[in-house]
């Protein structure tokens, strides 16, 4: 039932319809009054704040005292059905909820507790999906308007809590029918499209209206790479020194007076690449000029000195703490948004209880509040001094029109709160992620950083030569650190904060030449995609929100049409043959402007300016006549796996290249008679299992180092009748580990003893009741 159909019911009134061209919603004027007297006492005698997490109930709880009663959904309780559309398309696209099954045990206690209550405040988290949630639980709670409030918060904490108390609202029925809107359209393309996919290509297949359009982005950077002619070309550095002093490196830049340098900018599918070379391209003329430049008489032309200047990242939004975090850290998106969500909801602290540690980490805004303003200042003043702080605290703005700037960046929720400080509470993964969360944000309200720089003209005249041959010399020293001193850790390595010192040097200065070398090089295609590049990408064209990146990539990569290789994203064959076939029936699904206008429309719902059954129709009606002419027009034959050309060692049958989300491998035609399959690396070769020197302690016989899908390990020869396996470092050395060790401990779960086991991040205690039994924690 949709938030705005006729039978809805009437726990939560829908704005009233705003008359004109347009047509559309608009939210209420006057939001409700808070039943607090002054002084913020409660007038009612019980308060049920509900929320979607038991860390977040957790978190809350401590903050709020007698008088409330705080419980958690545990995420959605209500969504369309999983075994049926769920649309009714003759009703302007009427969706036609169900309770989840998850949720039956939570919602009979939920009830309960609404009918006890005197106020009930619901607490899901600030987005769309959280405002979208918040209905749904108002709705089949059957929360009376009058006792019902609304109430959002940046953060967790006592003040943020008090704040959103104070200052309730309704529900924003333009943020759930946004929400509702991007549901029904995906679902419509989810349950029309794969049908036709399961009968042309290959049954269990699925196609979705934004992950399409970000498969077709790799697709289209295959091409490019492979189309891509690469060109050598080569450059020629001195290294120069006057009189006794340290030597230096100078290139070439130009011949009488023309510059070397040449650029061609090549137009992409998505973006523009630009491929820089020189003029010099064959070898034998760059050795023969190299020989006689080791003959030429060397002096300063000129010397420029400056002072530049460079300013701090601003804060991150999610699109850029997703990149930062798989540049720097490794993590892919998914787990960036788990731990984030992790650090939000709260974390123990010890004594302190549960404490949420960062912001809001679903959100397009770069906004910072005015408090969390003055805490960093306060902060960089004490710890840095005056020189490391600005006249006045820092703005930023983002680029992006449909950013909400009522929503803040991610921040620390308390700058005090030191990486140092909560490293002991945290796992590695959630402290490696909060310091660069934190770094990030102290680093965006600080001084710019100051650096002197010289640029040092060199000319070489060579004998019987009229033309003047050009060096160039650059250098770079820090003058004032500014914000690198908090950031310069998680600077990229190639970003190195200082560049080569040259000595003190003036015009006509004479130069000796130390080394003279020629450097061939090939131009590079476009790179491939990785997890960052490819969220940067999609940010650009306006293509999916803050609460989408992490789901489109889990699941291009989660249904094999892509892989993922040493952080590189390959499309799979499948994947070039599915984003072919949409390319030539459904040309709106993968285009780049048409989803980004989507997008534009959605927000346009959201900000209460259009009725979404409206921009559901101006899709749906040219996909469904795209979708009836391909039924008949696609021809071609269902996608099968390529015969490698080699048989089966154990059955004689052809093996077939097959694909998966962790790379290519051979596998028995004769499957599932035949389990045999071999894996391959990115050049197509086969990975063969290698013998070692080492012996399994179990059967005694030969350990042999295999690759999986976490990479390399050694397993024993034995296997099938022996399985023994051990875990390898990184130089491929064997990482032996002592047995678990039986504790006093009980599982708090089960009552069964608990191990004490010690794994890649140190002790660890898990329930001897495992498999049965998965409970384990950090041993203190």
């Amino acid at each position: 039932m949709s938030p705005t159909s006729k039978n809805a019911p009437k726990t939560v009134p829908p704005p009233p319809l705003k008359k004109g061209d347009k047509g559309g919603f608009v939210r209420l004027k006057n939001p409700p009054k808070p039943p607090f007297a002054k002084g913020g006492k409660s007038l009612k005698k019980h308060s049920l704040v509900i929320v979607e997490s038991p860390t977040k109930q957790r978190t809350i709880e401590k903050f709020l005292g007698k008088g409330y009663t705080i419980m958690a959904t545990f995420g959605h309780i209500r969504d369309l059905p999983s075994r049926s559309i769920g649309v009714d398309e003759s009703k302007d696209f009427d969706p036609q909820y169900v309770i989840l099954p998850k949720a039956k045990k939570v919602i009979p206690s939920l009830k309960s507790a609404v009918k006890e209550a005197d106020n009930v405040y619901l607490a899901t988290d600030f987005d769309r999906e959280g405002e979208a949630i918040a209905w749904h639980v108002a709705d089949v709670l059957k929360v009376l308007p009058e006792n019902m409030f609304r109430i959002t918060f940046h953060e967790i904490t006592p003040e943020a809590i008090q704040e959103a108390l104070a200052h309730p609202r309704q529900i924003d029925m333009a943020l759930v029918q946004s929400q509702q809107a991007r549901r029904i359209l995906d679902r419509l393309v989810g349950y029309k499209l794969s049908p036709l996919l399961w009968a042309k290509v290959r049954k269990g297949l699925s196609a979705g209206r934004v992950q399409s359009v970000a498969l077709r982005l790799l697709v289209e950077r295959e091409g490019e790479i492979g189309a891509f002619k690469s060109q050598a070309y080569w450059t020629i550095t001195a290294e120069l020194q006057k009189d006794k002093q340290s030597p230096f490196e100078a290139s070439l830049t130009e011949i009488d007076g023309v510059k070397l340098d040449q650029t061609a900018v090549l137009k992409l599918f998505s973006d523009d690449y630009r491929v820089t070379t020189t003029t010099l391209t064959e070898e034998p003329a760059v050795e023969s000029l190299v020989e006689r430049l080791k003959k030429a008489a060397y002096r300063v032309a000129k010397v420029v000195q400056k002072e530049a200047r460079r300013s701090p990242l601003p804060p991150f939004m999610t699109a850029t703490l997703q990149q930062d975090a798989s540049r720097r850290l490794g993590f892919s998106a998914v787990k960036t948004m788990v731990i984030a969500q992790q650090l939000y909801e709260g974390v123990d602290l010890g004594s302190a209880g549960s404490v949420g540690l960062i912001t809001y980490m679903r959100t397009d805004s770069l906004n910072i509040g005015a408090t969390a303003q003055r805490e960093a200042r306060q902060y960089i003043k004490s710890r840095y001094g005056d020189s490391f702080l600005p006249e006045s605290p820092r703005v930023y703005k983002t680029k992006s029109k449909s950013a909400q700037e009522a929503h803040e960046a991610i921040r620390p929720t308390s700058v005090g709160r030191t990486p140092e400080s909560v490293k002991s509470a945290l796992s590695s993964d959630q402290s490696r992620l909060y310091d660069l969360i934190w770094r990030r944000f102290v680093a965006s309200q600080m001084t710019d950083a100051v650096f002197d720089t010289v640029a040092v003209d060199v000319e070489a005249r060579i004998p019987d030569d009229p033309k003047v041959y050009g060096f160039r010399a650059n250098g770079r020293t820090i003058k004032l650190w500014g914000y690198l001193k908090v950031y310069a850790e998680a600077d990229e390595k190639e970003e190195k904060a200082e560049g080569q010192k040259l000595p003190l040097l003036k015009e006509k200065d004479p130069l000796n030449l130390v080394k003279l070398e020629s450097e061939s090089h090939k131009t590079e295609p476009p790179p491939r995609y990785n997890e960052a590049s490819l969220i940067k990408m999609l940010e650009r064209h306006g293509i999916g929100r803050p609460s989408t990146y992490a789901p489109i990539l889990q699941t291009i990569v989660g249904r094999g049409y892509v892989r993922d290789e040493n952080r590189r994203l390959f499309p799979s064959d499948l994947g070039i043959h599915v984003t072919e076939l949409l390319k030539g029936h459904f040309p709106g699904i993968v285009d780049l402007n048409f989803t980004a206008r989507i997008e534009e429309r959605l927000d346009e719902i959201a900000q209460g300016e259009t009725a979404w059954p409206g921009v559901i129709h101006e899709f749906y009606a040219p996909f469904m006549k795209d979708l009836e002419k391909a039924q008949t027009a696609i021809t071609t034959k269902p996608f099968e796996p390529k015969e490698s050309g080699e048989l089966c060692e154990k059955c004689g049958s052809p093996m077939l290249i097959r694909e998966s989300r962790f790379g290519r491998y051979l596998s028995c035609k004769g499957y599932p008679n035949c389990k045999n399959k071999v894996s391959l690396d990115s050049k197509g070769n086969k990975i063969l299992p290698e013998v070692t020197d080492k012996t399994c302690e179990n059967c005694g016989k030969p350990l042999v180092k295999r690759f999986g899908r976490r990479g390399p390990f050694l397993a024993c020869s034995g296997y099938p009748d022996c399985k023994t396996t051990y875990s390898v470092d990184k130089e491929g050395n064997m990482i032996m580990r002592p047995p678990p060790q039986m504790t006093d401990k009980k599982c708090e779960k089960c009552s069964k003893p608990m191990l004490l086991r010690i794994g890649k991040r140190g002790p660890f205690l898990t329930c001897s009741g495992f498999p049965r039994c998965r409970n384990l924690k950090k041993a203190a």
